[in-house]
């Protein structure tokens, strides 16, 4: 096993190098400088390898195990290849170093998720190379354009080569931090995504000459009331078992369990504990409103008739565009009648059933890492490729394993911000990870049949 998680901390290192920034722009991201690496590495083990490249260096690659039984339910592992932006000048060392320091690999995407993208590459060679054959077609799918909603990745794949990447079951990023409380450890398993979108809201008023404001239709500062109301508006929260699921995760108990099932408690309670903890409680409970880009006005003398307010909305399971609608006019009240709502992106929230062989493997291949850890599913608040698979049937989970050293707070820092890093143990961990689930979910299927 230590050849692997050194094959393992050798590609994460080279991926990190490649430097695949994706900035948003079709310009950006070079993921084929990691399809090229990941090539190299996969091909020789007998794989069926195909690469893909809808424009001009978005790159993605799938590799293929093929089943032995047509029937049997496929599998995907699949992992971005690029990375968000990064500010050098505010890092510890080289962000695209993939330096080995005190046991940890630093550099953009150690987290996120080029540790998956390189476990999982080095478990599904050494499954070809040793001769494996699972029962259902098994592939490694290592994506452009996470980062950037994947539409020269995951979206444009599955609309465009879609039997390439099918899957009945999809394994993927955000999923495996841990939690250590009184009452032991607690594992979180992604089933479920929030909604997102947003609503462009319009508000009107009548142009006039800036030299004579006096009882003004002034657009702008009806705009400002409207943004002070949804500044203040609190959507009811919504409790569920995703919810309790967090809570149980967490270990709360007690009072402070009471208050965050309280639907009158549970936002000031969120308020009060902290910044990352009160932050991710609220999302996870409640459609969260952010508005974050504003427009208006025309010329410094001339009193604003439209301006426009961009609010990125983030939906929980069950809420869809009439909700939104819906909760936006009730923020607003009585200035309803003077604001133009259109809604935006709309993507409703996307979950997977829990009631699966492959949830029961990936329970049993994190008690083959923590024997005594509970399980949990859990709801990213974020975005993922996950939603891109969700509609076309496949079962998705966030998965992973990580070290007891990072909890959900060091987590929580490094995705996206500064000094970026993994230790080996967690490289360890999950490169083994991969390699149970793939296994254990045969051999229960084998059971099954029997």
């Amino acid at each position: 096993m230590t050849e692997l998680v050194d094959t393992t901390t050798e590609l994460l290192q080279q991926l990190i190098r490649n430097a695949c920034v994706n900035d948003g722009t079709v310009e950006s991201g070079h993921e084929i400088r990691s399809v090229d690496l990941l090539h190299g590495f996969l091909e020789g083990s007998g794989l069926d390898i195909q690469r893909y490249e809808p424009v001009d260096g978005r790159g993605s690659l799938v590799a293929r195990i093929p089943g032995t039984n047509p029937n049997a339910p496929s599998v995907c592992l699949m992992g971005h290849t690029d990375v968000v932006p990064v500010n050098p000048d505010s890092w510890d060392h080289d962000p695209f170093g993939g330096e080995l320091i005190d046991g940890e690999v630093w550099g953009r995407g150690a987290i996120d998720m080029l540790n998956l993208t390189s476990s999982m590459a080095v478990a599904f060679r050494n499954l070809a190379t040793t001769g494996y054959r699972p029962r259902g077609d098994l592939l490694y799918f290592a994506v452009a354009d996470e980062e950037a909603g994947g539409d020269w990745g995951a979206k444009w794949m599955l609309d465009n080569e879609h039997d390439a990447v099918m899957a009945d079951y999809v394994l993927t990023e955000m999923g495996g931090f841990g939690f250590n409380h009184d009452s032991g450890r607690s594992v979180l398993i992604n089933i479920a995504e929030k909604g997102a979108g947003g609503a462009r809201l319009t508000v009107r008023g009548t142009p006039g000459h800036g030299s004579m404001p006096l009882d003004a239709d002034n657009a702008l500062l009806k705009a400002a009331e409207v943004l002070r109301r949804l500044g203040q508006y609190r959507p009811a929260p919504q409790f569920d078992d995703l919810w309790t699921g967090l809570l149980d995760a967490l270990g709360l108990e007690g009072d402070i369990r009471a208050a965050l099932l309280d639907p009158e408690r549970v936002w000031d309670t969120a308020s009060s504990m902290g910044e990352l903890g009160g932050k991710m409680l609220h999302a996870c409970s409640h459609m969260s409103i952010s508005p974050n880009i504003v427009h208006g006005g025309q010329k410094i003398n001339v009193i604003p008739d439209a301006v426009h307010i961009d609010v990125d909305i983030r939906t929980l399971p069950g809420q869809n565009a009439d909700y939104v609608r819906h909760q936006l006019t009730e923020a607003i009240g009585d200035l309803a009648e003077h604001v133009e709502i259109e809604m935006l992106n709309d993507r409703e929230a996307s979950r997977s059933s829990q009631n699966t062989p492959m949830w029961s493997a990936i329970e049993r291949a994190v008690h083959a890492a923590e024997p005594t850890a509970r399980v949990h599913p859990g709801l990213i608040v974020g975005g993922t490729d996950a939603r891109h698979y969700r509609p076309h049937g496949s079962t998705v989970y966030g998965a992973g394993i990580f070290s007891p050293d990072i909890d959900m707070a060091d987590f929580g820092t490094r995705f996206h911000g500064n000094n970026e890093r993994i230790d080996l143990e967690s490289l360890r961990l999950v490169t083994k990870f991969w390699d149970h689930i793939i296994r254990g979910f045969d051999e229960m299927a084998v059971q099954d049949a029997g």
